[in-house]
């Protein structure tokens, strides 16, 4: 079963799985635990001590104790779940257990102290009897929250603290008395040394007044001497300052004319060395601007000379490169022509053998010199090869036979410009061939998809 305690409770566990004691406010408690809800709120304890003081004279005690277990301390809640809880806080258990220390610690302390320190020290007494309880109801795991010690009744038949009253009302009303007495003996006779000293220091203060009133007077004549003298020194030295500044000013204007007169002069010539420098540029950008223009015309002219130079080398290497080849694969081919014939049938078939690898070793030379002559170029490389093969006499052909079997309807397209010309076969043979070289971009252009081959270069600068 689980179980939840209220706010001012705790539940008190014990059984198999638990040591002691376990408090907690809320748990499950199983069939073979036994569980006690307590209440930890403080209750208030009235009681009537009757005491005796160490003259047998009897009292009573009247007081008013909260009391209740020791919320913040484990160890004194699980004492007092184990000597309290079993018990209701209100039944006689309970309250005589608090009660019978009360009274004990109470009388013992009222034992060791007479009437008088009793009704003297009520403040005192309450403190010792709080601190005696407490050490007592500490083994019960209590604590006094609050004590309220009553006035000290007297036990019947005993008056001792209504004569005690009396008594200390009887002395308070004599030394008011006496008081009173004392009070007006020390006004009568202050009143009259008052008027004595009155009148000694009125005259002692009209004496002094008239020393004070001519040592005033002369102070202050001195005063007026004294500052009419500083008057006059600082009215000079004033004068003096003003003529000073009039000549610093003067000197100070005449400066600045100088240097007002300096600074146009030299504003002017500023302006003018200005001018100077700013022109002395403009010719240096001009001489500059003339001699970039020359270089450029000069530099155009010598790069142009230079890469018709190159281009034309280019070739004439070229040319010789090719011839040289040519004559090489001519000398090759009849050293293997002459190795055949010579050698035996025997050896038919391996001489046939080393003259493909022979073969192949002069293809690959002659391929490797040509790229070497062509810089590595594979394009261009490619093309000679096309060229040389006549593959592109082969595509033509091709080409040529594929639409003639098509039987196709040949239209030459005019795209304007021409108009103007009529009539005379010069001038239909004239558009024929513009049409015909107006056609070139397209079969250029399938030549292109077909092969992979770009136009040469010059194409492009027939119209220059």
């Amino acid at each position: 079963m689980y179980k939840v305690a209220r706010a001012s409770e705790y539940l008190a566990i014990t059984g198999a799985g638990i040591e002691d004691i376990k408090l907690a406010k809320k748990s499950w408690v199983f069939p073979w635990q036994s569980c006690t809800v307590f209440d930890v709120s403080p209750v208030n304890y009235t009681f009537k001590v009757q005491a005796m003081s160490a003259e047998k004279l009897p009292f009573v005690l009247p007081a008013v104790f909260t009391i209740g277990p020791r919320v913040e301390d484990s160890e004194a809640l699980i004492l007092y779940a184990r000597l309290i809880s079993p018990h209701d806080k209100q039944s006689n258990h309970v309250n005589e257990l608090v009660e019978g220390v009360i009274e004990g610690e109470t009388r013992v302390l009222a034992a060791s102290m007479t009437m008088e320190e009793i009704f003297k020290g009520t403040k005192e007494f309450k403190k010792e009897v709080f601190d005696k309880v407490q050490i007592e109801l500490n083994q019960f795991g209590l604590i006094i929250y609050n004590a309220n010690v009553k006035q000290l009744v007297d036990v019947p038949g005993h008056e001792y603290f209504s004569y005690l009253g009396q008594k200390t009302q009887m002395e308070a009303a004599n030394q008011a008395r006496i008081d009173v007495s004392e009070a007006k003996m020390k006004g009568e006779i202050g009143a009259k040394e008052r008027n004595g000293l009155t009148v000694q220091n009125a005259a002692k203060i009209d004496a002094e007044s008239k020393i004070i009133m001519m040592q005033r007077q002369g102070e202050g004549t001195k005063e007026e001497i004294k500052v009419k003298t500083e008057i006059k020194v600082f009215e000079n030295q004033k004068e003096a300052d003003v003529a000073k500044a009039n000549a610093e000013l003067a000197m100070k204007k005449a400066a600045w004319t100088k240097d007002s007169q300096v600074a146009e002069v030299e504003a002017t010539k500023a302006v003018a060395l200005r001018e100077a420098e700013l022109q002395t540029q403009v010719e240096k950008m001009n001489a500059l601007t003339r001699t970039e223009k020359l270089k450029a015309e000069f530099l155009s002219k010598a790069s142009v000379e230079y890469e018709t130079k190159v281009q034309e080398a280019n070739w004439e290497l070229y040319n010789k490169q090719k011839q040289a080849e040519a004559v090489l694969y001519e000398k090759q081919k009849e050293a293997e022509a002459q190795r055949a014939a010579a050698d035996a049938a025997f050896y038919s078939k391996q001489r046939e053998a080393e003259g493909l690898v022979a073969l192949a070793s002069a293809q690959g030379t002659y391929l490797r010199t040509l790229l070497d002559a062509l810089q590595n170029d594979y394009s261009a490389l490619r093309d000679f090869l096309m060229i040389n093969n006549g593959a592109y006499l082969e595509i033509a052909k091709t080409n040529a036979i594929a639409v003639r079997d098509l039987q196709p309807k040949i239209s030459v397209w005019n795209h304007g410009g021409e108009q103007g010309i009529s009539g005379g076969g010069g001038g239909n043979a004239m558009k024929d061939i513009a049409g015909l070289y107006k056609m070139l971009p397209p079969v250029l252009d399938t030549v292109y998809e077909q092969t992979g081959m770009q136009p040469p270069a010059w194409i492009g600068t027939l119209n220059k």
